[in-house]
Parts: C-alpha cells; sequence; structure tokens
C-alpha cells in the first residue's frame, strides 16, 4: 500500500509540472437590446422619442431647473444629463452656448480629441452641436445642445456611473450614440 502511494505521489508531482501561462483577463459581454422606441410628451416644453430600454426621470435635486431631467439606462449604469433653459435675450443663448462649450472643453485632460458636429434641421428648428469626446478615461463621450435660436436650449452629457474605461465602454457607447442622435433628430419643441 506504501508503495503504491508513494508512486501515486510521484505520478502526481510531476503530472503537475509544466509551463502555466495565465489567461488575459477578460470583460463581460454586453447583450444589447433591440432598437425600440417611445415617445416623451408631458407638460415639458420639448418632446422627443426615447429608446424603451431607457426612463426619463425629471431631475429633482434641489440645485436642478424647470424641465431637467435624465434620460437613464440601468442596464448599461448610464444616463443621459437633460438641462433645459428658456432664451429670453440674445446674451443668454450666447452665455449658454459659451456654457455648453466650455462643458465638453473640461475634458480636454483625459481627451485624446474632441469633435464637433453642426446640427441643423430648419424645418424642425433644431440648430446644435454634437460634441464627441475620445479618450479611454474621458468621464463624459457624448454631450451636445440644441435650441431653436429664440426661445428653447437642450444641453445633454452621457455619463457612466463606473470608472471611466471607455475602450470597453466602446459598444456600448455606439450604441447609445445612436439613441442620442435618435433623441435630437425627433425633437419637438413646444
Amino acid at each position: 500500500m506504501k508503495k503504491i502511494l508513494l508512486i501515486l505521489s510521484v505520478l502526481f508531482l510531476f503530472a503537475c509540472q509544466g509551463n502555466y501561462s495565465p489567461k488575459p483577463r477578460g470583460f463581460f459581454r454586453i447583450d444589447l437590446p433591440e432598437k425600440e422606441y417611445v415617445l416623451f410628451d408631458s407638460i415639458f416644453p420639448y418632446a422627443f422619442e426615447y429608446p424603451s430600454y431607457g426612463e426619463f426621470v425629471p431631475d429633482r435635486r434641489t440645485s436642478s431647473e424647470p424641465y431637467w431631467g435624465n434620460l437613464e439606462f440601468p442596464q448599461f449604469k448610464g444616463t443621459v444629463h437633460l438641462s433645459y433653459k428658456e432664451v429670453e435675450n440674445e446674451g443668454d443663448l450666447v452665455q449658454y452656448f459659451e456654457d455648453a462649450r466650455s462643458f465638453a472643453q473640461k475634458h480636454i485632460p483625459k481627451a485624446t480629441a474632441i469633435s464637433e458636429e453642426l446640427l441643423i434641421d430648419d424645418r424642425r428648428k433644431v440648430y446644435g452641436v454634437l460634441y464627441e469626446i475620445k479618450g479611454n478615461e474621458a468621464a463624459s463621450t457624448l454631450q451636445f445642445y440644441v435650441t431653436d435660436s429664440l426661445d428653447h436650449f437642450l444641453r445633454g452629457a452621457l455619463y457612466f456611473s463606473v470608472s471611466p474605461n471607455n475602450d470597453s465602454l466602446g459598444p456600448v457607447i455606439d450604441f447609445l450614440e445612436e439613441d442620442i442622435r435618435h433623441l435630437i433628430n425627433t425633437l419637438q419643441w413646444k
């Protein structure tokens, strides 16, 4: 019995030798839902379509202003923060443009590039800029503002409630970018 146990022990020790190489670190698979949109039309001075896997929640913080809201995507731990301003005079509009540009430019230390896309839809009177912020550690990868140039100004910014690693979040960012573009393309002023 002792000989058999000794032989098995020796075989076991030799069987475990060899080159061990660790497996590369993996990431969870992200299942993206089918695109389907719901109309947001309430007492707010704007209406738009947003994805059915998102939820529009009015901003209840004490610092929020009327008609602010969040478009939340719990499945992705992401939120598009929407802030609305009523335009009372031309000076207000200039200040809102500058504030939106400034918020996007605050990402320069972590960004590798910031591209601006001009948005113009004369039929719906929707004009603005979409900022795409590239960089692995940029906190917000998409920001935009739209206005009718007379009465309304709406600003939006996409944030995730996870540590920024935009290489891993890339598929989700691209997926939600389509939804943000759809929101802008279906926006109606009231």
